[in-house]
């Protein structure tokens, strides 16, 4: 069974576990999350960071806990999916990307095991009794307009027409003790749900699970085929994943959850929803959205809200998909989470002429949901099989060598994006034009005179080590 509790006594027996009690639910858990990201990257030489536990929060009872940074690092990356332990993205990702073939092979043996009951039952608020402030909610960032569930979170819903189920971490405000703002971003699984629902004038039925074990993060920030994320995780996990069909909506919660909240989210009724501080680095545009009427919370003794992400798959399966598509020895993929994941970064070895710009054009159209590729992409680089896509300082040294602005940047317009793009204007309230550029760059070594190519300065790693030994 997928339990948050288990893997994070798995964190505190690797040391990476941090409790911290007498923090304030209003800004100060946000604070920590921010000074942890602003650690160095693991692979410039940083790393270090942690998972922090919250307990006797500000206003809440002992045991109320919020967690974070549930995935601190790739050694925990890589035993969360349950690949090789490592130290190194590049190694993490190649073995992720092997796995994501026997897992998508595997789907159809791990349908959902329906339970009567689990864990997430223990307590169970209907009607009045239901108070969302009874939970220590965070308020993230100084000018969020209020409380936040996520991220971390995964909002699930039913296809009407064909009954899929699809989980997505979409933005979540609590508005009072009973009513929740949902935004979803335009073409997300959610909202395309939500959408066949209103246009029949009909309510969508919404749960929201809140604390989970790190798995279902992973996937709800992924885009994987319609309707099988509970196979996907089942895959992953090496058995079905435990669900309970939830009575008042039908939908199946994880019965291991910490916090599952139900209920409707009716059909034109909205409400005016954010700031909230984005994963780009900004906040968010207010207005009117389609919000939650909350029905029932179900919830386990102490419980814990997950603050965290999960762990970041995009860079595997754009490793795939670009094999999928017929592109040939790509070494390496790399999407950084500094640059919003707006960055992708191919390593090739070049085999024929327009390789690096075919591999750009496959990049950045990719389907995979998240971030980058044909969702709010901004820049993709293709580099040489001897630069480390992970590694910032190679990437800019291989675009400022090898790539001529006049002849090796393309610009591709009017593609995919989203709301949350600081760039877009909107003119008007109404506006509903999302889209936005793609820079390709080449940075490869031309292939046409690759071997006359100003030849690379280099040290043997036995002179290196042994000037070391004397410094």
């Amino acid at each position: 069974m997928l339990d948050l509790r288990e893997w994070l006594e798995k964190l505190e027996g690797m040391g990476v576990l941090k409790v911290i009690k007498g923090i304030h639910w209003d800004l100060e858990i946000g604070a920590v999350r921010e000074e942890e990201r602003r650690l160095p990257d693991v692979v410039a030489g940083g790393g270090g960071r942690r998972a922090f536990l919250f307990d006797d929060i500000v206003g809440y009872p002992s045991g109320y806990r919020v967690v974070i940074n549930t995935v601190p690092n790739p050694r925990q990356a890589a035993l969360c999916m349950g690949v090789p332990e490592t130290d190194s993205l590049l190694e993490l990702n190649q073995a992720l990307r092997q796995k994501l073939k026997v897992w998508e092979a595997a789907l159809g043996k791990f349908n959902p095991n329906v339970v009567k009951t689990g864990p997430v039952m223990e307590n169970v608020d209907s009607g009045e009794d239901v108070d969302l402030f009874k939970f220590p909610i965070p308020k993230w960032y100084p000018l969020d307009v209020g409380r936040y569930i996520g991220p971390g979170d995964a909002v699930i819903t039913r296809d009407p027409d064909t009954g899929e189920i699809n989980f997505g971490m979409y933005r979540v405000q609590i508005h009072d003790k009973k009513t929740m703002g949902n935004w979803i971003s335009p073409g997300h699984h959610g909202r395309l749900h939500r959408e066949k629902y209103h246009a029949r004038g009909e309510a969508c039925p919404v749960a929201i699970s809140i604390g989970h074990h790190p798995l279902i993060s992973t996937i709800s920030c992924h885009a994987v085929p319609f309707g099988t994320e509970y196979n996907l995780l089942g895959a992953i996990s090496g058995e079905p994943v435990s669900v309970i069909k939830e009575e008042i909506t039908g939908l199946p919660i994880p019965a291991a959850s910490e916090i599952v909240i139900v209920g409707w989210c009716p059909a034109n009724k909205t409400r005016i929803e954010g700031p909230f501080g984005e994963w780009t680095g900004y906040y968010s545009q207010f207005g009117e959205t389609p919000f939650i009427e909350v029905e029932r919370v179900y919830y386990r003794n102490n419980p814990i809200i997950e603050g965290g992400m999960g762990v970041p798959l995009f860079s595997a399966m754009l490793l795939n998909h670009l094999e999928r598509c017929g592109v040939p020895d790509v070494r390496g993929v790399w999407t950084s989470d500094f640059a919003c994941a707006t960055w992708i970064v191919v390593s090739i070895k070049q085999r024929y002429g327009g390789h690096a710009r075919q591999a750009a054009l496959v990049a950045s159209q990719a389907p995979l949901g998240g971030t980058g590729g044909a969702y709010h992409g901004r820049y993709v680089i293709v580099v040489d099989d001897d630069i480390d896509p992970t590694n910032i300082r190679e990437v800019l040294w291989a675009i400022c060598t090898r790539s001529d602005p006049a002849k090796d940047i393309e610009i591709l317009h009017r593609l995919w994006s989203t709301p949350l793009d600081p760039t877009i204007f909107r003119p008007t309230p109404d506006f509903n034009d999302f889209t936005s550029s793609r820079a390709i760059i080449d940075a490869c070594r031309p292939f046409e005179w690759m071997d006359k190519f100003a030849k690379v300065i280099e040290w043997s790693p036995e002179l290196l080590e042994r000037v070391r030994q004397k410094l």
